[in-house]
C-alpha cells in the first residue's frame, strides 16, 4: 500500500529584507492547503511574488479566499476584479485618483482598519524598463533605526488625507479640486503602528500631511526624512511585470508605488484585496 506524497510548500528569497517568490503550481495555489505558510511568509516578507502563474479572473478571487476574508471595493459587496489602469479610456474616474499611487503610500490610511493585503496580477505589462511595482517593508525599515530614534518616533501622532497626496503631481490644484479630495476624509494615526504580533511598521507615504505638535517644517522633516530611510535599497524591492504574474504584499507592513509609465500604453493590472484584521495603533 502507498502511501501519498505532501506537496512541499516552495518559496525563495529575492532579498534579505524583502520579498520572496512561491514557486508552487497553479492547482497547489488553489487547493488552498498552503494559505497558513502562505499568510506566514507574507508578514515575514512583506511582499509575495508569483510569476506567471496566469490565474483567470475567477481564479484570482477564489485564491484571495483562501487567504482571508475577501474585500469588495464595490457598493453591494460584489466581488468582482479591480481594474488599475492610468488610462482614462477604460476608467475615466480612478485614472485621476490613481496619480496618487505614483507615490510612496499605504492604502486606507483614512479607516480605522485598513486592507490586510492586495494581490495584483498582470494583463498588460508597460514596455519594458517602465511601470515596475515597487515596494518597501516599514518593518524592517523600523527595526533598522537606532533606539533613540524608535523612542522618538513611537511617540507621534501623524494626520493623514489623501488630499495631501495631490499636492505630489499637481503643485497649484483649484480649490474646487482641493474641497473634492479634502471630502474624502482624513485621520490621525500614530506613526509607528504597534501590531498585535508584538511587531512595529512605520506609517508613512504621500497622504502623510503633519506630524501632531510639530510645524509643518518639522514635519516635513520628519516625514520625508523617514521615508527616504524606508525606501532606501535594503528596504524596498522593484518588480518588473510579465503577462501572468501575480504579486502579494502586506499592506500593514509595506508602502508601495507605482513606477512612471506612459499612461496611453495600455498597462492593466487587475486587483483583489483581503479585508483588514487589526485597527491602526
Amino acid at each position: 500500500m502507498s502511501l501519498a506524497t505532501k506537496t512541499e510548500f516552495k518559496a525563495e528569497a529575492i532579498k534579505p529584507k524583502i520579498g520572496s517568490r512561491v514557486l508552487n503550481t497553479r492547482e497547489d495555489l488553489l487547493s488552498g492547503e498552503f494559505a497558513a505558510e502562505i499568510r506566514e511568509l507574507l508578514e515575514a516578507r512583506g511582499v509575495l511574488v508569483f510569476p506567471q502563474v496566469s490565474f483567470t479572473d475567477e481564479e484570482q478571487v477564489a485564491f484571495t479566499k483562501t487567504l482571508g476574508t475577501f474585500a469588495p471595493e464595490r457598493k453591494g459587496g460584489e466581488e468582482v476584479i479591480s481594474k488599475i489602469t492610468l488610462d482614462a479610456r477604460e476608467n475615466p474616474m480612478a485614472a485621476e485618483y490613481l496619480k496618487g499611487s505614483l507615490y510612496w503610500h499605504i492604502d486606507g490610511t483614512r479607516n480605522d482598519v485598513p486592507i490586510l493585503a492586495s494581490l495584483l496580477s498582470c494583463r498588460v505589462p508597460s514596455p519594458r524598463g517602465t511601470g515596475n511595482t515597487g515596494f518597501a517593508n516599514t518593518y524592517a525599515a523600523f527595526d533598522d533605526l537606532p533606539d533613540d530614534k524608535k523612542a522618538e518616533y513611537e511617540q507621534y501622532r501623524v494626520v493623514h488625507g489623501p488630499w495631501a497626496s495631490l499636492f505630489y503631481y499637481e503643485a497649484e490644484p483649484s480649490l474646487a479640486k482641493l474641497q473634492g479630495y479634502a471630502q474624502i476624509g482624513e485621520q490621525e494615526l500614530p506613526l509607528v503602528w504597534k501590531h498585535k504580533s508584538g511587531r512595529k511598521s512605520l506609517v508613512i507615504g504621500c497622504t502623510a500631511a503633519q506630524v501632531v505638535g510639530k510645524s509643518a517644517l518639522e514635519s516635513a522633516m520628519i516625514i520625508h526624512g523617514l521615508r527616504e530611510w524606508a525606501t532606501g535599497e535594503e528596504f524596498t524591492y522593484s518588480h518588473e511585470w510579465e503577462v501572468g504574474d501575480l504579486v502579494m504584499w502586506d499592506n500593514t507592513g509595506t508602502m508601495h508605488r507605482a513606477e512612471a509609465y506612459d499612461p496611453t500604453c495600455g498597462r492593466m493590472m487587475h486587483r483583489t484585496k483581503l479585508e483588514g484584521e487589526e485597527p491602526f495603533e
